[in-house]
């Protein structure tokens, strides 16, 4: 078995969990406004999974990723 204090947390973390919802919204919007042949909406849509991913560096950086002192690690 392995130890499981060698666990990385696999983005258990608010950083992780609202830079994944902020790019998930970004591709189902894009995605739609592909189907609807919205092409600035694609690109915004584009422009917004950008942003998800610098959200969560940010609240990475602040202390809100995995192991972060602003963060608690759940028990399972």
């Amino acid at each position: 078995m392995s130890d499981e204090s060698n666990e990385p947390g696999h983005g258990h973390s608010p950083a992780a969990w609202t830079a994944i919802t902020i790019m998930l919204i970004g591709f189902a919007v894009g995605t739609i406004a592909f189907w609807f042949d919205t092409p600035w909406l694609v690109w915004s849509s584009a422009g917004l999974v950008v942003v998800g991913a610098i959200v969560g560096w940010i609240m990475k950086k602040a202390g809100y990723g995995v192991n972060g002192p602003k963060s608690a690690p759940k028990e399972h």
